[in-house]
């Protein structure tokens, strides 16, 4: 292993053949990082098997288990301090479980955060599934479940890569080690900011390690260095009080639905970019996707014209992107002929690093009211919002970050965007200014986080695990 935090690949320096102390440490976390995959890998399909699902409209006890199932593997892995806390909704209903456990620094070490969730999404159609969803299959090279990628691996490449460090370093590790596994992420993380005001001192650190990213595909690492930020809500159209027969009056009015459809058609220009003014939008993405690609990660069907201009890549992470994902109006088993006095849409728009979401979401309002079609009652109704997120590429932590992955894949890491948004990375930044936030994952394209047939390739599992003990070693040697 090679000193330089910019060095992706491992060249011994010196004699040819001569193991400095640093390969030997290297080596060291390989090998028990590979010693003990078959046991990381079944505790992470025993964490699959539990469908913890912080919906509310989802029984809450199996995610209240797979709480208690993290816990008991943290205290597995030689921690002393955990706790299974929570803060209340606005409701007063009780926010999702999360799991936190520290090993304090040694006097002059930093400190670091390694965060994860243990929620999942749910199922959906379980007759899209190759495999029952939550029981964790072999295939291929793959892990496939219900959160065998999203996150449950992120909370197992946390807790193996510590165990090794641990087990290679022993009393030699002084870094400061604080585990924090949310228990609502994917429903939106409704009671993250007063959580972390709760317990802003127990989480406080220097670096954060955010493993609920990608890589840029199986083989090839990444750090996360910019994400999307997000704004919804809904837009309703109204033109009649009641609804009427269509034969009786349709002609001289068009009902809801139609002209619901027109002022959705206004959001994009004929090329398919977002039409919105004042929305920040920039061509800059320092990497590209090649279309081929994109089209098979994104199953696009034979003949279908990608949207927008510029890069894919920009396309993807540094331009914003609005979506209709979901409309109110009578399934077609139930239609009858009448025209419909009101009709209403989600929208759910990403927006681009620089991204103001409260500007965002004035622009959509001033859009939407501006282009109503026929004279017909607009009501716009915001929804949630998140702040975009760019790294620091030049802090010492993210530096080490690229170093560590280019060692593990033997390969070296490229700096990428993702598309998706992690609206509590702008909580933790407003906490802690200081910390120096790292974006990572295990996830490639064909992971398919969030639909059926969710996977995990090993191969990029185990580098992943290899990758996050080197930058643990690298923090406890050097520091920041």
């Amino acid at each position: 292993m090679t000193s330089s935090p910019t060095a992706h690949t491992s060249e011994p320096q010196g004699t040819a053949g001569a193991h400095t102390g640093a390969d030997a440490l290297a080596d060291g976390l390989r090998a028990a990082v590979a010693q003990s995959f078959d046991q990381t890998l079944a505790h992470l399909k025993d964490l699959v098997a539990i469908p913890g699902i912080a919906w509310p409209s989802f029984d809450r006890a199996p995610l209240e288990r797979s709480a208690e199932a993290v816990a008991g593997l943290l205290r597995g892995a030689g921690l002393e301090d955990v706790q299974t806390l929570s803060c209340a909704k606005p409701d007063g209903t009780p926010g999702g479980p999360a799991v936190v456990a520290r090993r304090p620094a040694a006097p002059g070490k930093p400190t670091i955060l390694l965060y994860a969730h243990h929620d999942v999404q749910p199922a959906g159609d379980e007759a899209l599934w190759d495999t029952s969803p939550f029981t964790a299959v072999e295939k291929d090279g793959r892990l496939y479940g219900r959160g065998a990628a999203d996150d449950k691996a992120g909370i197992m490449a946390h807790l193996a890569a510590y165990a090794a460090v641990a087990g290679v370093l022993g009393d030699r590790l002084g870094l400061g080690v604080t585990f924090f596994f949310e228990g609502e992420e994917e429903a939106g993380s409704p009671t993250f900011r007063p959580f972390l005001e709760a317990n802003r001192e127990l989480l406080r650190a220097d670096v954060i390690v955010v493993a609920d990213s990608s890589n840029w595909k199986v083989g090839i690492p990444a750090l996360t260095t910019s994400l999307r930020g997000l704004v919804d809500g809904t837009i309703e159209v109204q033109v009649l009080e009641h609804a009427v027969h269509s034969g009786m009056y349709g002609g001289p009015v068009l009902d809801a639905p139609t002209l619901l459809a027109r002022l959705i058609a206004t959001l994009h220009d004929d090329d398919g970019n977002v039409a919105i003014e004042g929305l920040v939008a920039r061509d800059t993405a320092s990497v590209d996707l090649p279309e081929a690609d994109y089209r098979a990660d994104a199953s696009v069907l034979d003949g279908v014209r990608l949207a927008g201009s510029g890069s894919i890549a920009s396309r993807l992470w540094t331009k914003p992107a609005l979506s209709i994902i979901g409309f109110d109006a009578p399934a077609v088993d139930v239609a009858s002929n009448t025209l419909l006095p009101r009709a209403r849409a989600k929208f759910s728009l990403r927006l681009a690093p620089g991204q103001d979401p409260d500007a965002a979401m004035d622009a959509v309002r001033r859009h939407v009211e501006s282009h109503a079609p026929f004279g017909a009652r607009v009501t716009f109704t915001p929804g949630e919002s998140g702040n975009p997120f760019q790294t620091d590429t030049a802090s010492p932590a993210a530096r080490m970050a690229m170093w560590a992955l280019g060692e593990a894949w033997g390969v070296p890491a490229v700096e990428t965007g993702i598309g998706g948004s992690i609206p509590f990375i702008a909580d933790l930044m407003e906490l802690y200014p200081e910390v120096q936030i790292l974006v990572t994952g295990v996830e490639d394209p064909d992971s398919r986080a969030h639909s059926a047939n969710e996977s995990l390739d090993l191969g990029d599992f185990r580098n992943a695990i290899v990758a996050e003990a080197l930058l643990l070693a690298r923090l406890n040697s050097d520091g920041l």
